[in-house]
């Protein structure tokens, strides 16, 4: 409830609404029962179901809505849309109507900022909140069709009636909650086991939803049925598996996890749907967005990009690919998974199964007349030679690498068998990046490092000397930083999504050389440096200074 017990007694009681015995009386059943207090006093007939809405959302600040017939009628399937299913339920929000410029929702919960938030950016136009009764609500979401959760629960009453129950059933139940997934846009399905009873949890546009709870007795049934489909063992119980398997135009990721309580499965939903990534969305700096075009522009040669897992290698070099896709040109790749497909591209995913691995593949590909071939990841001596190879006859290659910084990569690339001439000519750019969050826009400030902050600071002496380059500043203490203070969009966290920041290492002459010697990664590190290469702190620095990240980021981030 959006309102505190204290005050919806004073709301009620003191205006003669409700007698104060009986409003005491509710209270401790609806705490007993840990049921909703408001729909408690409408269903024990203590006030109108309308007449609770409107004092409730003028308390809270809210314009009220009451989804009468004459709402309820236009709420079609593209209103529906906007917010699936699952949220729905789940975040007691529907949207009743749509403008050009705006999507009002009504919705129990009206306090729920970073929902709102987010549901700004997936409709690209202001959120109208609007409050409703959770009667009205509970009305409203009726509007969805809910066939298949219903089918879902009468299955599992149906198995509830019989330990053994039909294995028909449990296969049409593991379908159903697919199927369930996958029209709400599901990007995550956590099946999880509890000391009484089993849950499923969707993850949709990044939050974690319950959809449904089953008997304890079912879970290992719907665990076994998931391992048959993933082509996991089903007699191993003790052992962390990993395994794959199709679902209608999914591909699904399957992770299972021994736990105290059971086996814990979770699968990620890889949609067969394209997704556009532009390389000047990934945040480049001028010089370092001009290194990557030229790289990207030349025949053949070899980029590749370093980081650790998450850092968002992948999507820079998808925002490549879609730059370099045109009709002149054969785009082949090698992925493990394929997370997005991109029209006009062959993509081809690793299966162990059906022995596609990253060197056969690749080995494959190469005989496809490719022009640009993209490798999901150099992990051993085998794809490393038919990539450099690859490179060096006429292809241009991408792929990515698991490596701290753009220097590492080469001496990375010589402990996997590569001879150093061949990463010397064929390597064009190295790119290093990590992800850093961005300040919140709606409560960004600026200010100024206290004195405690400065003592800490100037014992990283590297950082320094990049803040004053960049900031043509001597004195530290007089540069403005930003910070988010924290505020209702950003559940006063002060930040909100993530930018990357890079260094762009450029092969030229010098380094090449330095490659064939094999020298030191830090020897590589500081020639770049003196030709130009901004490093990775340095990147952030500038976007501190700039107001997009703060300082604290980056010194976590990106260690100067």
């Amino acid at each position: 409830m959006i309102i505190r017990k204290d005050k919806l007694k004073e709301l009620l009681v003191d205006p003669g609404y409700v007698d104060e015995d009986d409003f005491d009386l509710v209270a401790k059943i609806a705490d007993n029962k840990s049921a909703p207090l408001d729909r408690l006093l409408v269903e024990k007939g203590m006030i109108k179901d309308e007449s609770l809405g409107r004092l409730i959302a003028d308390e809270a600040g809210y314009p009220f809505i009451s989804l009468k017939k004459a709402n309820l009628k236009k709420i079609d399937n593209n209103l529906l849309k906007i917010i699936p299913e699952v949220v729905a339920h789940s975040q007691r929000a529907i949207a009743f109507e749509e403008t050009d410029d705006a999507v009002k929702v009504a919705t129990s919960r009206p306090d729920d900022y970073p929902f709102f938030k987010m549901l700004e950016k997936k409709a690209e136009k202001s959120v109208e909140v609007f409050y409703a009764s959770s009667f009205d609500v509970d009305r409203a979401l009726k509007k969805y069709r809910g066939d298949l959760k219903e089918e879902i629960n009468a299955l599992i009453e149906k198995l509830k009636e019989s330990a053994a129950g039909a294995e028909e059933n449990v296969i049409e139940l593991v379908d159903l909650i697919l199927e369930y997934a996958q029209n709400n846009m599901a990007s995550d399905i956590h099946i999880e086991p509890f000391p009484d009873s089993g849950v499923v949890r969707f993850r949709v546009d990044g939050i974690l939803h319950k959809v449904v709870e089953y008997p304890k007795n079912l879970h290992s049934r719907i665990v076994a049925r998931l391992k048959i489909l993933a082509k996991l063992r089903t007699d191993e119980k003790e052992a962390a598996q990993d395994g794959r398997f199709e679902f209608g135009r999914m591909d699904v990721r399957t992770s299972i996890m021994p736990t105290t309580e059971g086996e814990n499965v979770v699968l990620r939903l890889l949609m067969q749907q394209g997704k556009r990534f532009t390389i000047e969305d990934l945040g480049l700096s001028d010089d370092d967005l001009r290194k990557m075009k030229d790289a990207s522009q030349k025949p053949y040669g070899m980029i590749v990009t370093v980081g650790p897992t998450g850092s968002g290698k992948t999507t820079t070099l998808y925002a490549l690919l879609q730059m370099m896709n045109r009709p002149d040109v054969n785009i082949m790749t090698i992925e493990d998974p394929t997370e997005y497909n991109i029209e006009g591209v062959r993509q081809t995913q690793v299966n162990p199964a059906k022995n596609i691995t990253f060197p056969k593949g690749l080995r494959s590909i190469v005989r496809q007349d490719p022009d640009i071939i993209m490798v999901g990841e150099i992990r051993d001596e085998e794809t490393v030679d038919i990539a450099l190879n690859s490179a060096m006859t006429g292809h241009l290659v991408l792929s990515t690498m698991h490596a701290n910084d753009s220097a590492t990569a080469f001496p990375r690339l010589l402990e996997m068998g590569a001879k150093a001439f061949l990463v010397a000519s064929s390597l064009n750019v190295a790119i290093a990046q990590r992800l850093v969050r961005t300040i919140c826009g709606e409560c960004k400030k600026r200010y100024r490092l206290s004195g405690e902050e400065l003592e800490i600071l100037r014992q990283d002496e590297n950082l320094v000397e990049i803040i004053k380059k960049v900031s043509n500043h001597q004195n530290i203490a007089d540069i403005n930083f930003y910070k988010g203070s924290g505020c209702k969009f950003c559940n006063n966290s002060g930040y909100e999504g993530r930018t990357a920041i890079f260094e762009v290492l450029e092969i030229t002459e010098e380094i090449r050389n330095l490659i064939v010697k094999k020298v030191s990664s830090d020897i590589i590190r500081k020639a770049a440096i003196e030709e130009g290469m901004t490093t990775m702190v340095h990147d952030g620095v500038v976007k501190s200074l700039k107001g997009v990240t703060t300082l604290e980021e980056v010194k976590k981030v990106a260690k100067a």
